[in-house]
């Protein structure tokens, strides 16, 4: 019996999620953006609640569009499943906060697109790894040092138990040795068990679910090339010319099995193997140019929109002003042309301007490989300085709250969550958490966002309208109401609105 149809294609680990990027200042409704409340500065503090998310889209997209809106002090309360996720977390944060001089914009990119949606990454990405886990090991056994070099982020509200387990997490991933973690065979296993029969003939598996399920729900611009290879073998980003060989150790996660009537915990790779990383900043993009078709075929593809989005967040995180194209780009005869020493001072000059770092055209392929061979030589540096003792980017007004596991429910007891959330946002894959005391946490005119299911690709139309009838039953129970008309064929998220009045 085949396992298609069933969900188990999802995995029980959200290591990325089912909806695009989104700014919660932008989609938060205009009554909640209102009714903050000001502290002794007068500065408004919104205050956000994730629940679920799996991975940072939300988290970094928020965070780089501030300066889009009136100021305003963030607070993030993030909860998750796993504590792997919150170790992800922490590493694509350390990523986005890193200083321009000591990684580059392009480099940013890429390396949080390896790491984000990679099963095989490159010796250079996995040194990285390695060398943050050594850090990130210093940040979770001494708080104190956390908050001198990263003060944005707290993680004080994590049980000592969940830390002891992420110290062990962190250990793991800076193992060198990579047979403890053999993800290419495990994702092999995970497709034989999730195809069934279908496997011999899975390439027509993969075909039939994007031209009819990933392209009728609005994600066209996917390349079938890129989605084959990702469904055969993980691969999603190759955004770099280079061997892919070494296992994507932040992709490990443990797991209760049943073995002969027992428990038995279980290290492998129980993510999704059938939506694809490319949803979350691969199918929606500001810069319209790259959504653009000829003879019916998308132009750029969903690794190409990726890049740019991360590349543009990455740059308003440091710049604060939106990210724009090079108007003007050199021709193959004028970079041909260039003489040999030529070319490296502009690779140089090219490396420190974050308006020069992107390759989404063909027609400079030539001064990339040039960029790209200059960053490789530098890479064993960088995994040299990733332990050294330095500043990140800093964000003054933006505080990260990581909260115990699954404390959703509990968060009412406690007096200093009373009435606190301005925006509350849960993921499909947690939804059951959103119970009636959900009211009782919620700020005066609160958002409630909730994931949809859209691009959940085994569920069929009916489970789908089930899912949003029950999220609006729920919703409703803890005192929101649907804010329009709620589409689980166009929407990837359900808005709500907290009604007036007492809770019942």
């Amino acid at each position: 019996m085949t396992a298609c149809g069933t969900g188990e294609g999802f995995g029980a680990v959200t290591w990325w999620g089912f909806s695009p990027a989104m700014d919660f200042q932008a989609k938060g409704l205009s009554a909640s953006m209102e009714a903050l409340s000001s502290k002794e500065d007068s500065v408004p503090e919104l205050n956000v609640l994730m629940v679920g998310a799996g991975d940072s889209r939300h988290l970094l997209t928020t965070i780089s569009r501030t300066h889009r809106w009136p100021q305003r002090k963030i607070n993030f309360y993030i909860v998750e499943n796993n504590l792997e996720l919150i170790g992800r977390h922490l590493l694509f944060l350390t990523i986005a906060l890193e200083p321009p001089e000591q990684m580059g914009l392009q480099k940013k990119c890429e390396l949080l697109l390896e790491l984000f949606g990679n099963s095989l990454i490159r010796n250079q990405t996995a040194t990285y790894l390695q060398d943050k886990a050594n850090l990130f090991i210093h940040y979770i056994t001494d708080l104190d040092f956390l908050h001198k070099k990263l003060p944005m982020i707290d993680m004080s509200g994590l049980k000592f138990k969940e830390r002891d387990q992420l110290e062990a997490i962190f250990k793991f991933w800076r193992n060198p040795d990579q047979k403890i973690f053999q993800i290419n065979r495990m994702w092999d296993m995970r497709n034989r068990q999730y195809l069934g029969n279908r496997y011999d003939s899975k390439i027509g598996v993969y075909d039939w679910d994007l031209h009819m399920k990933m392209y009728e729900r609005g994600a066209c611009v996917i390349n079938n090339r890129q989605y084959y290879q990702w469904r055969d073998k993980g691969l999603a980003f190759e955004v770099r010319e280079g061997l892919y060989d070494v296992p994507n150790k932040s992709l490990a996660s443990g797991l209760l099995m049943n073995y002969k009537g027992e428990k038995v915990p279980a290290r492998g790779y129980w993510g999704d193997i059938v939506t694809s990383p490319y949803i979350a900043f691969g199918i929606e993009t500001e810069e319209q140019s790259f959504l653009k078709t000829a003879n019916g075929v998308h132009v750029k593809t969903a690794q190409d929109i990726s890049q740019y989005n991360v590349t543009a967040l990455l740059h308003e995180l440091v710049a604060k002003e939106k990210y724009a194209l090079p108007r003007e780009k050199a021709t193959l005869s004028e970079i041909t042309e260039v003489e040999e020493g030529e070319i490296e001072n502009d690779s140089a000059n090219i490396k420190n301007e974050s308006t020069h770092t992107q390759q989404h055209s063909e027609i400079v392929t030539e001064e990339g490989t040039v960029k790209q061979s200059n960053d490789l030589d530098d890479t064993d540096s960088s995994g040299g300085h990733c332990t050294a003792e330095y500043d990140y980017l800093p964000l003054p007004d933006v505080k990260i709250h990581f909260l115990p596991m699954n404390c959703v429910t509990e968060l009412h007891k406690k007096s200093n969550y009373c009435e606190r959330f301005n925006v509350i946002y849960f993921s499909c894959s947690m939804l059951h958490h959103l119970k009636p005391e959900l009211r009782q946490i919620a700020a005066p005119r609160a958002t409630l966002i909730v994931e949809l299911t859209k691009f959940m690709l085994d569920l069929r139309k009916e489970l789908m309208n089930k899912f949003v009838t029950r999220a609006v039953e729920m919703a409703k129970e803890a005192g929101f109401i649907p804010f329009g008309n709620v589409d689980d064929e166009k929407d990837s998220f359900a808005c709500f609105e907290l009604k007036d009045g007492p809770y019942l």
